[in-house]
């Protein structure tokens, strides 16, 4: 049972929906209509979930009832059915649709058009379209989207003849995308391509052209690509994460335009959710780590057959780190990796500890039984659950049958401890910097800078800032990292670019920490108010909701 949906899909399954949308940039709404094919399954009404939407008729039915509104989980749709024929809801959203983000010109990369994206994950997709909007219930879906003269449309979908798009695989919702804005599109290799506003292209393009090498790295592991085309959209900085692997189109943060390649691992990242995450599914949020620790841990193994093992134990170090600050900043329940989220928001759970710990783990497993063996269970694992929608449970089921191993995975999934034994990384290169400081940094990766600059114990920022000129680095890892700093310290000079990068950045793992450093003293508190009032409305509605619980809802003063 999924706690998070007001479904009843053992009664009445979603199976297929036609979205036939058309955005209106003015009045910040879609609005259109939602074809939906389902099957009776034992009687009863098609229940979906909603979140704002104003239903306006519902074709094929014999009525229907909007129910009260949850502040999390927004208002069931019960439709009472006539028979077997789809129905078709005609609706429009609220310009406040959590999972929409509408930008004026000005906050776009080309400044000529405005543009639309969206986020579905956790459960958003409910307050732009009426599903049944829980990752157990996977659907096919098509689109047809009115845009304005002179944008494009783009899906999470294969783009037909006709201009609409087609999803032939059953997918969560979550997964659904669209975006709306001034794009050009480049191929990168023979699946692949990138959309990103003109300015963005050509930068865009250089950094991401290892994406076929990465696609075939995965497939000699774990089995064929699934889904056709994997393209790649370069949204606004304003998107609230790294990436989202929506089939077909994963979203980027530009801020992973890095020059140099050094933050591909996010690519990396995103297309293996096409096996962990995409093909085979956390059935609720509660099992959210069977997509995020899966994906870490491939990542990595893609990150070290292009770039080499060095680099990848470099990455596995500093997310291990991290994971050790995060969990020190979370309740016991919070450190568990079957998290129970019942009665919260499922973006409560979006922490480190699915990602990191969950990959921790199946390193564990995979030194304990053998890299070899390993690889063909998480092959046959793949394969055996291939379009379907798992829980923990079906997963420890899995591992008993078809790979017994002595590691204890009750404790690793059901307890706050990472237990004994834990199979941890070690970088070589991380350790030299221990050793002789910065002696060799004229050459250093993203990820030697990142390691050197969360080992300073009391550094001196003036000097280190003549010598390295980290508040004017373009980097946006090292700079998030050296503003944390500043403002812990009190280093005035980089109060300006700190502001700067905070008016014109909206993705949570950048922006959550900054406010959340700024509000530990009263001056820094003032000037985290300040500084949101100005950028809170350039930030997605789930950013917003983050840092709204860290200063408060922003303030008038300026």
């Amino acid at each position: 049972m999924d706690v998070h949906s007001c479904a009843r899909p053992e009664e009445v399954r979603l199976r297929h929906v036609d979205l036939d949308l058309a955005a209106d940039f003015q009045r910040k709404t879609l609005t259109g209509s939602a074809t939906l094919h389902y099957e009776r399954l034992s009687g009863g009404d098609l229940r979906l979930d909603t979140r704002g939407l104003t239903i306006h008729e519902v074709e094929g039915a014999d009525g229907f009832a909007l129910g009260s509104a949850h502040e999390c989980l927004g208002a069931p749709l019960v439709i009472r059915l006539r028979g077997e024929r789809p129905v078709r809801v005609h609706y429009s959203t609220l310009p406040s649709a959590s999972g929409l983000q509408w930008l004026e010109p000005e906050q776009t990369a080309g400044k000529r058009h405005p543009f639309l994206y969206t986020q579905s994950q956790a459960i958003h997709a409910r307050s732009w379209i009426p599903l049944q909007d829980s990752p157990g219930v996977r659907i096919t879906y098509t689109g047809r989207i009115t845009a304005p003269a002179g944008m494009t449309a783009v899906m999470s979908a294969v783009r037909q003849k006709d201009g609409g798009w087609r999803m032939e695989h059953p997918v969560p919702p979550y997964l659904i995308a669209l975006a709306i804005g001034d794009l050009e599109r480049r191929e990168i290799g023979p699946r692949s391509a990138v959309y990103a506003e003109p300015p963005v292209l050509d930068c865009a393009a250089r950094e991401f052209e290892d994406t076929e090498a990465m696609i075939r790295a995965v497939e000699e592991l774990y089995g064929p690509y699934r889904w056709g085309r994997y393209d790649l959209l370069v949204l606004p900085p304003s998107f609230p994460f790294g990436g989202m692997e929506n089939p077909c189109l994963t979203f980027a943060t530009p801020t992973v335009i890095a020059g140099d390649k050094s933050l591909v691992s996010l690519v990396a990242h995103e297309l293996a959710h096409s096996w962990s995450g995409n093909l085979v599914t956390n059935a609720t949020w509660r099992d959210f780590w069977l997509n995020e620790g899966f994906t870490v841990y491939v990542e990595r193994r893609v990150i070290e057959k292009i770039y080499g093992a060095e680099r990848a134990e470099m990455e596995a170090v500093l997310g291990r780190r991290e994971l050790d600050r995060e969990i020190a900043s979370l309740p016991a329940r919070d450190r568990v990796l079957h998290v129970d989220l019942d009665g919260r928001d499922p973006d409560e759970g979006l922490t480190l500890v699915p990602y990191e710990k969950g990959a921790l783990l199946l390193r564990t497993i995979e030194r304990t039984v053998g890299r070899e063996r390993f690889d063909a269970f998480l092959r046959g694992y793949f394969e055996r659950f291939a379009f379907r929608s798992i829980t923990t449970a079906e997963f420890l089921e899995h591992v008993r049958r078809d790979l017994p191993t002595a590691v204890p995975l009750e404790q690793w999934i059901e307890q706050p401890e990472i237990p004994d034994g834990a199979a941890e990384p070690h970088s070589d290169a991380f350790a030299r910097i221990e050793r002789e400081g910065a002696r060799e940094a004229r050459c250093w990766s993203t990820q030697e800078w990142l390691y050197f600059l969360r080992i300073q114990e009391q550094p001196d920022l003036p000097q280190l800032d003549r010598e390295f000129h980290f508040t004017a680095s373009g980097n946006a890892e090292i700079l998030c990292q050296w503003l944390q700093m500043a403002v812990a310290a009190g280093y005035e000079p980089a109060f300006g670019r700190l502001e700067e990068f905070l008016c014109s950045v909206g993705r949570r793992k950048f922006v959550k920490p900054l406010y959340a450093e700024l509000m530990k003293t009263p001056e820094g508190a003032q000037r985290a108010r300040r500084i949101y009032a100005k950028a809170r409305a350039g930030y997605h509605p789930i950013a917003q909701a983050t840092i709204d619980g860290i200063v408060g809802h922003p303030r008038t003063e300026s």
